[in-house]
């Protein structure tokens, strides 16, 4: 269902938005070099490594340049 968008900084900006899909990498990482040591899956996680559980979809005005949640854009956009 899609539903209207407004920016909360710029208040005008009702068209334009960039959708950031976020895909979150669950990795251990090698703490002197900083390189990758493990890659995990959500189903395999050691028990020290919580679950990412941040939104799938952030939003960018294309006016003004913020990025928040999409629900904050929405919520704007209702009104």
């Amino acid at each position: 269902m899609a539903v209207p968008y407004r920016c909360p900084n710029c208040k005008t900006n009702r068209t334009r938005f960039n959708i950031i899909q976020q895909q979150a990498e669950p990795v251990k990482l090698d703490p002197q070099t900083g390189d990758i040591v493990q890659r995990y899956t959500n189903d395999e996680l050691e028990p020290f490594h919580i679950a990412y559980r941040g939104p799938d979809l952030k939003v960018q005005c294309a006016a003004c340049g913020l990025v928040e949640d999409e629900r904050m854009f929405i919520k704007f956009g209702e009104s």
